[in-house]
């Protein structure tokens, strides 16, 4: 037994204090979470409804100009992306110049 804890230990020593550092603040994000969640229950849900989704607004046109959504929501912003200005778009029309 004292093989395997040794050898254990020498995985977790090479392991990259990045991870370690990503690790811990992911822990610390979702500990966060779970206390904000908590102080939120007895707030007004008409607040939290329109708070939640401006967030919502905010992330989703973020996404949509940068297109930088994640792989698995790249179909739906496929379909609603042309009904909204985009960054690609912006550098198009100003390589083209002023229309005279």
């Amino acid at each position: 037994m004292l093989v395997f804890a040794v050898t254990t230990l020498d995985r977790v020593q090479k392991i990259p204090k990045e991870i370690w550092l990503t690790l811990l603040i992911a822990i610390a994000v979702i500990v966060l979470g779970v206390i904000i969640f908590r102080k939120l229950q007895g707030a007004n849900k008409i607040w939290l409804t329109i708070i939640g989704a401006v967030v919502v607004m905010i992330v989703g046109f973020q996404w949509i100009y940068e297109r930088s959504e994640p792989k698995f929501l790249t179909p739906y912003v496929d379909k609603i992306a042309p009904f909204f200005p985009s960054k690609i778009d912006y550098n198009k029309n100003q390589q083209k110049g002023p229309k005279m």
